[in-house]
């Protein structure tokens, strides 16, 4: 087998630069990371291949010059479609080859996401256990408090002292409504075969009726995505959950908030490696998610408005888990992106 199979067979993106950093081989995966194919690569000098990279072009250029190694470590790298990433920068300068060097981009977005997943899925866990068991120290006393006023109101002749006990009625039916929306949806329902952008315009169409004027609504589909098992009015309930978060983050500036989807080879979600994965991702242009919320985030009750309830993102957090998905989130000014992603196939 020779050498160039073997490289591109590689999951680490390796180009070879000159001093003026202008890539003279490229892999299979480097094409993948940059999004840009073989003949570019080849073509345009590093720098022109992205939009941002989380180290300097000319401590690249020195390092290649002087023929000296270099390791940047989870450096951020922004990609001409606007992929957002986290790699290892490695330069390692090519013995009998002048001023030529092996420059590695190694992604390492999935170990961090694996490590976020796994740690906020047993954060998740514990807190979901505790309001469980909140949620019934509450309902055994509220279900009491409502049977007792049912029973007053049967005692009652005086309309006006009745009114007191369906207000107790009514209380106690809203404050169980909320338990229940808090305790969301705790197992898995019956999936099957449902496209996944069918979903999607069931929620921009029930959306779009009441949108403000200022935002606008994208929609940037790969129409190359197969149907996938799924429990079609749970995913809807959780997309719309964070598009209609991203239109509050929106009202009052204005924006755009875009619905892309696309597949992923090679992820692996939980413990598990799929061949191939969907990624929804929702994406608005408004002021960013303050950095204090970022960790707890899908907690059910956290909420950066006053307003809010803090049970739109646990509930979609969870609708992912029991598709076997998770939900991500990154945030800046002027960009924040939560990405869904399912499985496909194993």
């Amino acid at each position: 087998m020779d050498t160039h199979t073997l490289l591109n067979h590689l999951v680490t993106a390796v180009l070879v630069i000159d001093k003026q950093l202008k890539p003279c081989y490229a892999n299979a995966a480097a094409e993948q990371l940059l999004g840009v194919s073989h003949h570019k690569l080849l073509e345009m000098p590093l720098p022109e291949l992205y939009q941002m990279m989380g180290v300097d072009n000319k401590k690249l250029s020195d390092a290649v010059i002087a023929c000296q190694g270099l390791t940047v470590n989870t450096a951020p790298l922004l990609t001409l479609d606007g992929q957002h990433h986290t790699i290892d920068i490695t330069v390692v300068p090519l013995e009998n080859e002048q001023q030529l060097s092996l420059l590695e981009l190694r992604q390492v977005d999935q170990q961090m996401r694996i490590h976020q997943q796994l740690n906020m899925d047993a954060q998740q866990q514990a807190a979901q256990f505790l309001v469980r068991n909140l949620a019934h120290e509450i309902k055994n006393p509220l279900g009491g408090l409502r049977g007792a006023a049912q029973l007053l109101a049967r005692e009652l002749t005086s309309e006006d002292q009745k009114e007191f006990t369906q207000l107790i009625i009514e209380q106690a039916d809203r404050l169980r409504n909320l338990v229940d929306r808090l305790l969301g949806p705790q197992r898995p329902t019956e999936h099957s075969e449902h496209n996944i952008h069918e979903v999607i315009q069931k929620v921009v169409s029930l959306l779009e009726m009441a949108l403000p004027e200022q935002i606008q609504l994208i929609r940037d589909y790969d129409p190359s995505i197969p149907n996938t098992q799924m429990d079609p009015d749970q995913l809807q309930q959780a997309v719309l959950n964070v598009v209609q978060n991203a239109i509050q983050a929106l009202e009052g500036c204005g924006g755009t908030i875009k619905i892309r989807t696309r597949t992923q080879h090679q992820v692996t979600l939980g413990t598990q490696r799929y061949k191939l994965v969907l990624v929804l991702s929702i994406i608005d242009n408004g002021p960013g998610i303050a950095p204090e919320l970022m960790d707890t985030l899908f907690y059910p009750m956290v909420t950066g408005r006053e307003d809010g309830s803090g049970l739109g993102l646990s509930i979609a957090h969870n609708i992912a888990r029991l598709h076997g998905g998770r939900i991500d989130c990154t945030s800046a000014p002027g960009h924040t992106e939560f990405s869904i992603t399912l499985p496909l196939q194993a």
